[in-house]
Protein backbone atom coordinates (compact mmCIF):
# COMPACT_ATOMS: atom_id res chain seq x y z
CA UNK A 1 0.00 0.00 0.00
CA UNK A 2 0.93 3.44 -0.63
CA UNK A 3 0.61 6.15 1.34
CA UNK A 4 0.34 9.31 -0.10
CA UNK A 5 0.35 13.02 1.47
CA UNK A 6 -2.04 15.14 -0.49
CA UNK A 7 -4.86 16.72 0.03
CA UNK A 8 -8.54 15.28 -0.83
CA UNK A 9 -10.89 17.78 -2.56
CA UNK A 10 -12.73 17.46 0.20
CA UNK A 11 -10.33 19.24 2.46
CA UNK A 12 -9.77 21.60 -0.03
CA UNK A 13 -13.21 23.12 -0.11
CA UNK A 14 -13.67 22.86 4.14
CA UNK A 15 -10.51 25.19 3.80
CA UNK A 16 -11.86 27.13 0.75
CA UNK A 17 -15.83 27.40 3.18
CA UNK A 18 -13.56 28.53 6.12
CA UNK A 19 -11.83 31.43 4.36
CA UNK A 20 -14.80 32.48 2.80
CA UNK A 21 -16.69 32.67 6.14
CA UNK A 22 -13.64 34.20 7.75
CA UNK A 23 -13.84 37.21 4.55
CA UNK A 24 -17.49 37.64 5.26
CA UNK A 25 -16.37 38.41 9.05
CA UNK A 26 -13.88 40.74 8.09
CA UNK A 27 -15.96 43.04 5.42
CA UNK A 28 -18.18 44.59 8.14
CA UNK A 29 -15.57 45.31 10.48
CA UNK A 30 -13.59 47.06 7.25
CA UNK A 31 -16.49 49.40 6.24
CA UNK A 32 -16.73 50.42 10.09
CA UNK A 33 -13.25 51.10 10.35
CA UNK A 34 -13.54 53.40 6.80
CA UNK A 35 -16.43 55.41 8.24
CA UNK A 36 -15.14 55.85 11.51
CA UNK A 37 -11.75 57.20 9.42
CA UNK A 38 -13.96 59.56 7.69
CA UNK A 39 -15.77 60.84 10.80
CA UNK A 40 -12.03 61.24 12.38
CA UNK A 41 -11.30 63.07 9.17
CA UNK A 42 -14.87 65.45 9.30
CA UNK A 43 -14.35 66.46 13.13
CA UNK A 44 -10.76 67.33 12.45
CA UNK A 45 -12.07 69.84 9.13
CA UNK A 46 -14.97 71.50 11.53
CA UNK A 47 -12.21 72.22 14.41
CA UNK A 48 -9.80 73.83 11.58
CA UNK A 49 -12.45 75.90 9.83
CA UNK A 50 -14.16 76.95 13.55
CA UNK A 51 -10.30 78.15 14.36
CA UNK A 52 -9.66 79.85 11.47
CA UNK A 53 -12.02 82.15 11.24
CA UNK A 54 -11.48 82.72 14.82
CA UNK A 55 -8.06 83.76 14.24
CA UNK A 56 -9.59 85.99 11.23
CA UNK A 57 -11.44 87.84 14.11
CA UNK A 58 -8.73 87.84 15.94
CA UNK A 59 -6.00 89.70 13.71
CA UNK A 60 -9.08 92.05 11.83
CA UNK A 61 -11.27 92.43 14.57
CA UNK A 62 -14.57 91.22 12.51
CA UNK A 63 -15.56 87.73 11.03
CA UNK A 64 -15.60 86.99 7.83
CA UNK A 65 -18.80 87.00 5.80
CA UNK A 66 -20.49 86.75 8.49
CA UNK A 67 -23.83 86.17 6.66
CA UNK A 68 -22.64 82.89 5.53
CA UNK A 69 -24.50 79.34 5.90
CA UNK A 70 -22.20 77.57 4.02
CA UNK A 71 -18.47 76.85 3.94
CA UNK A 72 -18.79 77.91 0.02
CA UNK A 73 -15.69 79.14 -2.48
CA UNK A 74 -15.44 82.41 -1.16
CA UNK A 75 -15.48 81.88 2.37
CA UNK A 76 -12.49 79.20 1.37
CA UNK A 77 -10.77 81.49 -0.50
CA UNK A 78 -10.82 84.73 2.11
CA UNK A 79 -9.70 82.28 4.79
CA UNK A 80 -6.63 80.37 2.98
CA UNK A 81 -5.43 84.33 1.93
CA UNK A 82 -6.34 83.85 -1.66
CA UNK A 83 -8.82 86.40 -2.43
CA UNK A 84 -6.94 89.87 -1.13
CA UNK A 85 -8.66 91.55 -3.85
CA UNK A 86 -11.43 93.34 -1.17
CA UNK A 87 -11.30 94.53 1.81
CA UNK A 88 -11.44 90.77 3.60
CA UNK A 89 -7.92 89.39 4.49
CA UNK A 90 -5.74 92.19 2.49
CA UNK A 91 -2.89 90.82 4.24
CA UNK A 92 -3.23 87.55 2.34
CA UNK A 93 -2.55 86.01 5.99
CA UNK A 94 -3.26 81.72 5.53
CA UNK A 95 -5.79 80.75 8.51
CA UNK A 96 -6.83 77.52 7.14
CA UNK A 97 -5.14 75.20 4.36
CA UNK A 98 -7.25 72.89 1.92
CA UNK A 99 -6.48 70.77 -0.78
CA UNK A 100 -8.93 70.29 -3.78
CA UNK A 101 -11.21 67.21 -3.11
CA UNK A 102 -10.33 64.21 -4.36
CA UNK A 103 -12.92 62.71 -6.87
CA UNK A 104 -15.02 59.48 -5.31
CA UNK A 105 -13.42 56.33 -6.40
CA UNK A 106 -16.03 53.39 -6.45
CA UNK A 107 -16.14 51.60 -3.77
CA UNK A 108 -14.06 53.45 -1.75
CA UNK A 109 -15.62 57.13 -1.86
CA UNK A 110 -13.63 60.18 -1.48
CA UNK A 111 -11.87 62.89 1.17
CA UNK A 112 -12.65 66.04 2.07
CA UNK A 113 -11.14 69.11 0.57
CA UNK A 114 -12.54 71.85 -2.13
CA UNK A 115 -14.72 71.91 -4.98
CA UNK A 116 -16.85 73.84 -7.17
CA UNK A 117 -19.13 74.40 -4.32
CA UNK A 118 -17.13 74.95 -1.68
CA UNK A 119 -15.35 73.06 1.62
CA UNK A 120 -16.95 69.92 1.94
CA UNK A 121 -16.72 66.26 4.14
CA UNK A 122 -15.54 63.03 2.88
CA UNK A 123 -19.56 62.28 2.14
CA UNK A 124 -19.50 65.30 -0.86
CA UNK A 125 -21.66 67.49 1.51
CA UNK A 126 -20.49 71.10 2.00
CA UNK A 127 -19.85 72.03 5.61
CA UNK A 128 -22.72 74.17 7.10
CA UNK A 129 -21.60 77.24 9.49
CA UNK A 130 -23.02 79.57 12.06
CA UNK A 131 -21.03 83.04 13.13
CA UNK A 132 -22.10 85.25 15.30
CA UNK A 133 -22.70 88.43 13.63
CA UNK A 134 -23.89 90.39 16.35
CA UNK A 135 -21.61 89.78 18.65
CA UNK A 136 -22.72 88.78 21.70
CA UNK A 137 -20.98 85.61 21.65
CA UNK A 138 -24.25 83.52 21.23
CA UNK A 139 -25.32 82.06 18.21
CA UNK A 140 -27.82 79.89 17.58
CA UNK A 141 -27.97 76.03 15.07
CA UNK A 142 -30.26 74.21 13.69
CA UNK A 143 -28.78 71.54 12.46
CA UNK A 144 -26.59 68.39 13.91
CA UNK A 145 -27.90 65.00 13.80
CA UNK A 146 -31.14 63.74 11.51
CA UNK A 147 -33.13 62.02 13.12
CA UNK A 148 -37.00 60.55 12.37
CA UNK A 149 -38.30 64.02 14.00
CA UNK A 150 -36.28 66.00 12.26
CA UNK A 151 -32.76 68.05 13.26
CA UNK A 152 -32.01 69.34 16.33
CA UNK A 153 -31.86 73.35 17.20
CA UNK A 154 -29.47 74.38 20.30
CA UNK A 155 -30.07 78.03 21.20
CA UNK A 156 -27.77 80.08 23.15
CA UNK A 157 -24.51 78.28 22.30
CA UNK A 158 -21.76 80.25 23.63
CA UNK A 159 -19.73 80.13 20.62
CA UNK A 160 -18.22 82.62 18.32
CA UNK A 161 -18.50 80.32 15.41
CA UNK A 162 -19.84 76.49 14.81
CA UNK A 163 -19.33 74.51 11.95
CA UNK A 164 -21.12 71.33 11.64
CA UNK A 165 -21.84 69.10 8.16
CA UNK A 166 -25.34 68.19 7.26
CA UNK A 167 -26.38 65.61 4.60
CA UNK A 168 -29.52 66.17 2.98
CA UNK A 169 -31.50 63.16 2.65
CA UNK A 170 -31.59 63.85 -1.23
CA UNK A 171 -28.09 63.41 -1.99
CA UNK A 172 -27.23 61.14 0.04
CA UNK A 173 -27.96 57.39 -0.76
CA UNK A 174 -28.02 56.56 2.81
CA UNK A 175 -30.04 59.18 4.35
CA UNK A 176 -31.30 56.95 7.40
CA UNK A 177 -27.60 57.03 8.45
CA UNK A 178 -26.51 59.91 7.79
CA UNK A 179 -26.81 61.16 11.93
CA UNK A 180 -23.66 59.00 12.29
CA UNK A 181 -22.24 60.84 10.19
CA UNK A 182 -23.12 64.29 11.76
CA UNK A 183 -19.94 65.91 13.02
CA UNK A 184 -20.05 69.59 15.10
CA UNK A 185 -17.47 71.76 15.97
CA UNK A 186 -18.59 71.81 19.90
Amino acid sequence: MRKTSAFTLIELLIVIAIIGILMSLLFPAAGSAIDAARKAQAKNDVTQIASAIVAYETEYGKLPLPTKTTVDTALVNILAGIDTSTSNNSRGIVFLEVGARKPDIPGKGGKSGTNASGFVDPWGNVYQIVMDDDYNNRINVTAGKETAAGSDTITDLMKKVAVFNFSSSSADSKATNSFRRAVRSW
